[in-house]
């Protein structure tokens, strides 16, 4: 008899006929002998709803109070699920993420876990019951309620599997798998069976909204399998784990795109030792998360620093960068919110030159012009005109083969393996 625990989002339960086919799938695990624990996110668009509503009342609501009234969208779902379980036969019970011992930092409205106290998990699966808890929510040391972020759910199943040792934590969303690119934008992209934490960190970190970082980063750091499938079918999903001798680490994995991010340039910033410290100092103070960030030559003892942030940050970088530019004497601030960035993601790219080449060339045979470069040891990035997110996606995807596969990767002269 195993554990495992299961992750529905809000559209898998986003009305009482989903949670019926949940609660089903749910009964099934249990018909098999697993001790099952479900995590579940709040209804449909519940929790943008809620956020409208907020808007209504104050364009920037206090963000304790934001968690206040965004914990509760979850608690709905997991009373809800509950019921349905119940009136299959089985027993279930419900918990918030404070009941269930889910501690959090005092990052309001995107909160880090610091501990999973699961005594409470373990004992009432002991009792023979499924367990259901709440998502996306916690609580700090002192009491108070704090929610994780958008994708937060992800990462409250994670951490309720690695305090419960799980044998694996499924992650059901309304795709039944990790694509080579998005579905939607490539409809020949091609579903991964099976990827590396690596891989999938990069993949998560740069758009593919499949599953959550976070959620990502605490599996990588605990050793939780990873299952995520289709909440509307029975097929295999894609499995994420440790990259082991015997797993074909993929040359590519996959494109992504994302433009859910700004760019922000402050102009003729004060060239000299100690600017950029201030500059992304202010930031780290008004709990803005950097992405990117390009220097420019300095010309006439000036110069010019671009950095991406997520929209969701934007009013704070903008004030942020007020204060920037009236501290170091810079001329002014700009933010550009018509960008995308397009990743080229794949553990095998260190062993492969001639990526990078190939992405740029495709990219400029497709016309797309190039604003930012960005690179890792597994990753390429380029932050390009949202217009033209689609063709670059589109034409990375064809120019590497994805589709196939055999991954296309052109010789570049002088660049054969192991020079």
């Amino acid at each position: 008899m195993g554990i495992i625990v299961q992750k529905y989002g809000g559209t898998s339960v986003g009305t009482p006929e989903r949670m019926r086919v949940v609660a089903d799938r749910i009964v099934k695990a249990a018909d098999r002998g697993d001790r099952v624990v479900v995590v579940v996110s709040a209804m449909g668009d519940f929790t943008d709803d809620l956020i409208e509503l907020a808007a209504q009342i104050d364009p920037e609501p206090p963000e304790r109070e934001m968690d206040m009234l965004l914990a509760t969208g979850e608690q709905v779902s997991i009373a809800l699920l509950a019921m349905a379980i119940h009136a299959t036969g089985y027993r279930a019970i419900s918990f918030t993420g404070p009941q269930v011992g889910i501690m959090t930092d005092h990052g309001h409205t995107k909160a880090k876990i610091l501990e999973v106290r699961a005594d409470r998990v373990r004992a009432a699966l002991e009792d023979g019951q499924i367990v259901i808890v709440a998502g996306f929510q916690g609580m700090t040391p002192d009491g108070q309620i704090t929610t994780l972020g958008r994708g937060g759910s992800d990462t409250t199943a994670v951490a309720i599997a690695a305090g419960v040792g799980a044998d694996v934590c499924e992650i059901y969303t309304d795709v039944d798998g990790v694509y080579t690119a998005d579905p939607r934008v490539v409809p020949d992209a091609r579903k991964i069976d099976e990827i590396s934490y690596e891989a999938m960190l990069e993949l998560a970190a740069n758009g593919a909204g499949v599953l959550n970082l976070r959620a990502v980063e605490f599996a990588r750091n605990h050793g939780v399998v990873i299952h995520c499938r289709s909440s509307f079918t029975d097929i295999p999903g894609t499995i994420v784990r440790e990259a082991y001798d015997s797993m074909e680490q993929a040359i590519i994995s996959g494109v992504t795109c994302d433009s859910s991010e700004a760019k922000v340039t402050i102009r003729d910033v004060p060239d000299h030792p100690g600017v950029a410290a201030a500059v992304f100092t202010r930031m780290a103070e008004s709990n803005v998360n950097v992405d990117m960030i390009i220097q420019n030559i300095s010309e006439a003892g000036t110069t010019d620093i671009s950095f991406t942030v997520p929209e969701t940050d934007l009013v704070r970088a903008r004030r942020a960068a007020d204060a920037v530019v009236q501290e170091l004497g810079a001329r002014e601030w700009v933010v550009d919110e018509s960008i995308a960035k397009i990743s080229l993601i794949g553990a095998g790219m260190k062993t492969h030159p001639g990526v990078a080449a190939q992405m740029f060339r495709a990219l400029s045979d497709a016309g797309v012009n190039i604003d930012l470069i960005s690179t890792s040891t597994i990753r390429v990035t380029c932050v390009v005109s949202g217009d033209d997110a689609a063709t670059a996606v589109r034409a990375l995807h064809a120019s590497f083969g994805l589709s196939e596969d055999e991954i296309t990767i052109e010789s570049i002269p002088g660049c054969g393996e192991g020079e």
